[in-house]
């Protein structure tokens, strides 16, 4: 890349991260009300007379403060900007945007709050006395880029006086990351901690802590040697020597890093550019360690250590190369898991349970959601993977459990968790929206085994899906396509799962039943015009036929289709199958999970303008599946007419179906025609006729027509923020189900779910 082009791009990079930080509005924080203030009652609960009772609450017992107020989850993320990234001493006003940076990796990763507070104190006692008298707002504080020796007094004053967790990101968190990347480079290695030679360059807070870390993983402190900008640290040295360097200071006429170098298992570079030579790297051990971690440029480029040692295993701290050191990975859920517990401080115990979860991660299989932020990379454990991706949504789960779980047992929670399985239940909910509503209809899965056929199953979010069902139910994935295909997808996907030893595969393009499936398929559409001829064709290349028919046959319990394909192609070869007796499509269900809470909407694909009958069989087989989630049916009927005011075609189909409704007794609650926001507003529904049958808001709605509930269903997946689950075809004795193209691989999981609960379980 040329000077010119070189420049080019850092000045467009330079005004998109300026424009970021600037529109629609300056910064990348806000504060927001977490409860109403809309009218006189709220402001006298809310402020005078009545937040006075909260106060003395917490003035009899100050372990209420994390129940009436934000401090139990509430951290402070403090500066002077005396050591800000790579841009050194720049002070605390211009260190702001990083640590409103920080505050928004604390939201996103670990739903934790946060203040970004920058305080003009040099004097490090002096910026430990501010802080200390921070502790009645905070839960825990976080100290982010101090200068040392700096901030290992500020650190040392702060956790002797405070009684909260007061954590050195710089320091600990950088070291947490680092051990658990050498725990998994050893791994990969086959060498162990008490074995190995470390060479470390760089004697500032993040390497004299990742040094004691080792340490603490088993690292003998005479196989570490450390080195900065003035050689290696030895016995006698004066120049620039404080007391965690002189800690490792070895007694050695040896005195540069090339003479210590020769041998070394592990390069632990923290220090700056071109530190580290190629030829210094080939007189390493072999299969060497290099964490070359300075940014921007590394003390080594990968590809200048891989030229003279192919096999080396490198971490860096960019983004651009595998195994990106990023604290990321730890801070947000070691905080977590310290809040939760109330944890007085963070301790070694904790830290190592959260180096020992983050570690284990890697080694596990990779998830859907951090392959599809990450794809084209080969996310499978090795060289290339030591350590987990940022977004993939188990770290809150694994580590914060893990961190929870060693406060407990270190004796520093105030607030003990008695249930670490519901704990670790509520977190996964905390990532995966649809988590705590499924919960319901993957208990009832377990209860049968029962084989699921995905007719696409050749798709990644297929096969991530079918290794999801293997390992979180007791179904039986069975897929169609072809053997070779999917056993390479498996393997650049990382997944464990092979065909024919944990799954079945129905090949397509030769299949020993391939004879009795298009004789099967001709039987039922001989009068449909459907040649023998026409038959093998379908039976060769239509997957969505082929699982139909196997469901018909009894070779599988229920279909899965639809990941590419229109709805309504798919639904056409379900019916000629499947759809006979009491078999009929009576409509699709979606579930939208929405920050306060679900909503059913019905029918978004099946019946384009359905009859009063057909509205009224969609409410009764809603209201069904809703009691699978555990919830009670409070169903409303939907269009322009509002109880009686319009006689239009739509209103008296409405109008029709609430009469159907009404000739039978009916479980469930429903009401109807009305408009949508009388349905979800009560108080509206109310003035405009009083003494309705309905209670409280509906959380099932039924539109006169498919095009108002697709609508709907589309503005609340794309602007209201709605996860859906679904669509549920409804009427088929849940034999088959189509989902959309859109679909993830954890929305595939849920739907294996659903088709995996027997039709007893639910009527």
């Amino acid at each position: 890349m040329s000077t010119e082009t070189n420049n080019s791009a850092k000045e467009i990079l330079r005004q998109a991260a300026l424009t970021y930080h600037e529109t629609p509005r300056p910064g990348k924080l806000e504060v927001r009300a977490t409860k109403p203030l809309a009218n006189g009652r709220d402001l006298s609960l809310a402020y005078s007379p009545g937040v006075a009772e909260a106060c003395l609450e917490i003035k009899e017992n100050e372990v209420n403060a994390s129940r009436y107020t934000a401090r139990g989850n509430l951290v402070a993320v403090v500066t002077n900007g005396s050591a800000v990234l790579g841009l050194g001493n720049i002070g605390a006003l211009a260190s702001k945007p990083v640590m409103e940076g920080k505050a928004v990796l604390f939201k996103k990763f670990a739903g934790i709050d946060c203040f970004d507070i920058e305080v003009n104190e040099p004097d490090p006692e002096r910026l430990a006395d501010i802080v200390c008298a921070l502790e009645p707002t905070f839960g825990a504080i976080n100290l982010e880029d101090i200068k040392a020796p700096d901030c290992f007094i500020v650190e040392k004053l702060c956790r002797e006086r405070m009684n909260i967790p007061v954590f050195h990101d710089d320091q600990h968190g950088t070291a947490i990351v680092v051990g658990a990347a050498a725990t998994n480079a050893l791994h990969v290695a086959g060498k162990n901690f008490e074995d190995i030679k470390v060479v470390s360059t760089g004697g500032g807070a993040a390497g004299i802590a990742c040094l004691n870390m080792l340490l603490k993983l088993g690292v003998k402190r005479e196989n570490v040697w450390l080195c900065d900008i003035h050689g290696l640290v030895h016995e006698g040295r004066e120049e620039d020597m404080n007391p965690q360097k002189a800690a490792y200071a070895q007694p050695s006429d040896l005195r540069t890093l090339d003479d210590v170098i020769e041998g070394a298992d592990l390069f632990l570079g923290l220090s700056g550019p071109g530190v580290l030579k190629p030829e210094q790297v080939a007189r390493m051990a072999s299969r060497p360690i290099i964490f070359a971690l300075a940014n921007p440029t590394p003390e080594i480029m990968p590809d200048e250590a891989r030229a003279v040692v192919p096999d080396a295993i490198i971490a860096t701290g960019r983004s651009d190369f595998p195994n990106q050191v990023n604290n990321v990975l730890c801070f947000p859920f070691i905080f977590r898991g310290a809040l939760d517990v109330g944890a007085t401080e963070i301790n070694d115990e904790m830290q190592i349970a959260c180096i020992e979860g983050i570690a284990a991660l890697a080694r596990a299989t990779t998830s859907a959601e951090a392959a599809a932020a990450y794809q084209g990379e080969q996310l499978t454990f090795g060289a290339d993977y030591l350590i987990p991706k940022p977004f993939d949504p188990r770290l809150s789960e694994t580590v914060s459990s893990a961190v929870a779980k060693a406060a407990m047992e270190s004796g520093v929670a105030v607030r003990p968790i008695e249930d670490l399985d519901a704990y670790r239940e509520r977190l996964r909910s905390s990532v995966f929206k649809s988590a705590l509503l499924m919960r319901p209809v993957f208990e009832a899965a377990r209860t049968a085994s029962r084989r699921i056929v995905f007719a696409e199953g050749e798709d990644e979010r297929v096969l991530r899906a079918a290794q999801a069902i293997l390992e979180e139910t007791t179904e039986q994935p069975i897929l169609i396509g072809r053997p070779e295909v999917i056993e390479s997808r498996c393997e650049r996907a990382g997944l464990k799962i092979r065909p024919g030893a944990d799954f079945h595969i129905v090949n397509p393009e030769n299949d020993p039943r391939y004879r009795d499936y298009w004789g099967t398929y001709h039987e039922i559409m001989a009068r449909k015009g459907v040649t023998p001829d026409l038959a093998k064709a379908i039976m060769r290349t239509n997957t969505t036929a082929i699982a139909a028919i196997m469901v018909h046959r009894g070779e599988a319990d229920s279909m899965i289709c639809g990941t590419f394909g229109e709805y309504r192609w798919h639904l056409n070869y379900i019916e000629q199958v499947l759809g006979r007796g009491t078999r009929a499509p009576q409509g699709a269900l979606s579930l939208m999970i929405l920050e306060d809470g679900p909503l059913f909407l019905a029918d978004t694909h099946v019946q384009s303008d359905p009859t009063a009958e057909q509205l009224a069989a969609t409410a009764i087989g809603a209201a069904r599946h809703v009691k699978r989630f555990g919830l009670a049916p409070n169903v409303a009927l939907c269009g322009r007419s509002q109880f009686g005011n319009q006689d239009t075609e739509t209103a008296r189909r409405l109008r029709d179906a609430i009469a159907i409704l009404d000739n039978a007794p009916r479980d469930f609650c429903y009401e109807g025609e009305m408009n949508v926001d009388s349905a979800l507003d009560p108080e509206l529904r109310e003035r405009v006729f009083p003494g309705n049958r309905m209670q409280g808001a509906a959380n099932v709605l039924i539109f006169a027509h498919a095009d108002a509930a697709s609508g709907v269903r589309n503005i609340l997946k794309m602007k209201g923020g709605g996860l859906e689950v679904g669509p549920i075809l409804m009427g088929m004795g849940n034999e088959a189900h189509i989902v959309t193209p859109s679909i993830t691989s954890r929305g595939l999981l849920n739907m294996a779910a659903i088709a995996g609960t027997p039709v007893a379980h639910y009527g």
